[in-house]
C-alpha cells in the first residue's frame, strides 16, 4: 500500500464561496462580498476580482453597476451544512478543508469582542464533521478580510492589522482547541502580488509606491502568520499549523539559457513566500530584488527573530496547472489561475485554458520536499468544467475522474520516491462560486448544486458520477483508481 495509513483524503472549500448568508448571524462584509459577476462575453479571459480605489468601493457599496454579487449567496452552506456534511461523510472523507469567515467572528475586524453567533455557527459545523469522524482543516484567512479593515486601514498595508488578526486567531484557537487539529494561516499568500485587494485588502490605486506597499503588506502577513503559529503551538500543543501557496511549476520554453534563467526567476518568486514561512527568513534573491526595485521594508525590532522561531509545521499548496517561461520578449501568454505563461504544446487545456499537467504535480512535490523537508499537503486540486445534467438527472463527469486519477497516480509515485505527503483535499468538492470569475458554471464538485451564474435554481444537491469514484478511492486508500 503506497498511500500511508491515516492519509487525509477529503475536499476543500472556502467560506466566501460556500456559505452565503452574508448579512445573517451578525456577519460583517468581507472583501469578496464586493466582487460582482461579469459575464465571460464582457471580460474575455480576464479575471474580474480586484477593487482598486476608494471611489470604486464606494460605487459598489452604493449599488452602482449591478447587484449580482455571487459570493454573497454562495451555495447556502450556512443553512444546509448538515445535508452537505452527510454527503461528504458518505464519500468517506477523512478531512474537510474549510475557512472561518473572519468578519463572521469580528464583523469590523478591529472589534474587541467576538460575535458569539458566528462562533456558535462554526461550533455546530465542527460538531457535525466530528460526528462522522471528519477532521476539520481550517484556514484562518481565505480571501475574507473584513471590508471595514480595507476602509479604515487599507488592509494589511497598516501594521495595526497584525494585532487584529492575532486577536482573531487566538479567539478561534481558544474556542475550537478541542475540535480542530489542523490549521492554515493564509490561503495562497502569494496572490497578494497579483491581486493586492483580494490577497491583502489593499486598494492599490490609493498608494504611490505600489510594489513597496504590496511587499510591506506581505511582511505584515508574514509576521501575523508567525505570531499565529506561536499562539497555536502554545494554545493547542497537539495541533499542526501550516502555510499555503498557490503553486505553479515553471518550465523553460526551450533549453536556451535565457529561457532556463527566466524559469528559475519565476520559480524563485513563487517559492519566496514559503521560504519565509518554512525556513524563517527572507532569501537572498528577494533581498536583491528589493534593492533593485527600491523596496525598503519597514521591519520592527524582533520581526526577524519571530519569523525564524515560529515557522510552520507543514507546507500546503494548491496545484491546478504548470506554466512555461520564455526569456524572449513579446511572447503570447496563456491565462490561468491568477497567473499567465507561454502555452505548452505538450499539454491539453481545460475549458478555462488552464493547462493540465499531472506530472507537474509530482515534480512540485519532489521539488518542495527536497527544498524544505517538512510534510506536504495538497489542499487544492481539481478540474473546473461545464457539467451537463442528462434527462435522467445523471452527470457523467468522466473528464473529472480522468483528471483526478492522473494526478493521484503522480502523488503515489512521489510518495514512493520519498515525499512525506499528509493528505489530499480536492478543490470544490461540492459545486461553489468560482474565486477568480465568480461563475457558478465553472464546476469542480463531486456534488452538483442546482444554481446558475445569476443565482437561479433550487440549490438541490445531486451526486455526479465522480462521487462514487472518489468514494471508492478513499475506501481503498488510493488502491482503486
Amino acid at each position: 500500500m503506497t498511500f500511508p495509513e491515516g492519509f487525509l483524503w477529503g475536499g476543500a472549500t472556502a467560506a466566501n464561496q460556500l456559505e452565503g448568508a452574508y448579512n445573517e448571524g451578525g456577519k460583517g462584509l468581507s472583501i469578496f462580498d464586493m466582487v460582482q459577476f461579469v459575464p465571460k462575453e464582457e471580460r474575455g479571459n480576464e479575471i474580474e476580482m480586484d477593487v482598486r480605489s476608494k471611489k470604486e468601493l464606494e460605487d459598489l457599496l452604493a449599488g452602482k453597476g449591478g447587484d449580482n454579487f455571487p459570493k454573497r449567496r454562495g451555495i447556502d452552506f450556512y443553512h444546509r451544512y448538515k445535508e452537505d456534511i452527510a454527503l461528504f461523510a458518505e464519500m468517506g472523507f477523512k478531512t474537510f478543508r474549510m475557512s472561518i469567515s473572519w468578519p463572521r467572528i469580528f464583523p469590523n475586524g478591529d472589534d474587541r469582542e467576538p460575535n458569539e453567533e458566528g462562533l456558535a455557527f462554526y461550533d455546530k459545523v465542527f460538531d457535525e464533521l466530528l460526528k462522522y469522524g471528519i477532521e476539520p482543516l481550517v484556514t484562518l484567512s481565505h480571501y475574507e478580510i473584513p471590508l471595514a479593515l480595507v476602509q479604515k486601514y487599507n488592509g494589511w498595508a497598516d501594521r495595526r492589522v497584525v494585532d487584529f488578526f492575532v486577536h482573531y486567531a487566538e479567539t478561534v484557537f481558544n474556542r475550537y482547541k478541542g475540535k480542530v487539529k489542523y490549521w492554515l494561516t493564509f490561503n495562497e499568500i502569494n496572490i497578494s502580488t497579483l491581486s493586492p485587494y483580494i490577497g491583502s485588502g489593499v486598494l492599490i490605486d490609493e498608494v504611490e509606491h505600489k510594489e513597496q506597499t504590496v511587499y510591506q503588506a506581505l511582511h505584515h502577513q508574514f509576521v501575523a502568520s508567525a505570531r499565529a503559529v506561536k499562539a497555536c503551538h502554545e494554545m493547542i500543543p497537539d495541533a499542526m499549523i501550516g502555510c499555503m501557496l498557490a503553486r505553479m511549476e515553471v518550465y523553460p520554453e526551450t533549453c536556451s539559457p535565457d529561457d532556463v534563467l527566466e524559469a528559475l526567476k519565476e520559480d524563485q518568486m513563487n517559492l519566496f513566500f514559503t521560504d519565509v514561512q518554512v525556513r524563517g527568513y527572507y532569501p537572498s534573491f528577494m533581498l536583491s530584488y528589493f534593492e533593485e526595485n527600491d523596496i525598503k521594508l519597514d521591519m520592527l525590532p524582533g520581526d526577524e527573530e519571530l519569523l525564524l522561531q515560529h515557522t510552520v509545521d507543514f507546507l500546503s499548496f494548491s496545484y491546478y496547472m504548470s506554466m512555461v517561461a520564455s526569456g524572449a520578449p513579446g511572447k503570447k501568454k496563456e491565462k490561468g489561475n491568477f497567473f499567465s505563461g507561454v502555452k505548452n504544446p505538450y499539454l491539453e487545456s481545460s475549458d478555462w485554458g488552464w493547462q493540465i499537467d499531472p506530472k507537474g504535480l509530482r515534480i512540485t512535490l519532489k521539488k518542495m520536499y527536497d527544498r524544505y523537508q517538512v510534510p506536504l499537503f495538497i489542499v487544492e486540486n481539481g478540474l473546473g468544467a461545464y457539467d451537463k445534467v442528462e434527462e435522467d438527472g445523471s452527470i457523467n463527469d468522466d473528464y473529472r475522474i480522468d483528471y483526478m486519477r492522473a494526478h493521484i497516480e503522480q502523488m503515489e509515485e512521489a510518495i514512493k520516491e520519498g515525499v512525506d505527503l499528509m493528505g489530499y483535499t480536492s478543490w470544490g468538492c461540492i459545486d461553489l462560486i468560482s474565486a477568480s470569475t465568480s461563475e457558478m458554471s465553472k464546476r469542480y464538485g463531486f456534488i452538483y448544486v442546482d444554481q446558475d451564474d445569476y443565482g437561479n435554481g433550487t440549490l438541490a444537491r445531486s451526486k455526479k458520477k465522480s462521487f462514487d469514484w472518489y468514494k471508492q478511492v478513499i475506501a481503498t486508500n488510493g488502491k482503486e483508481l
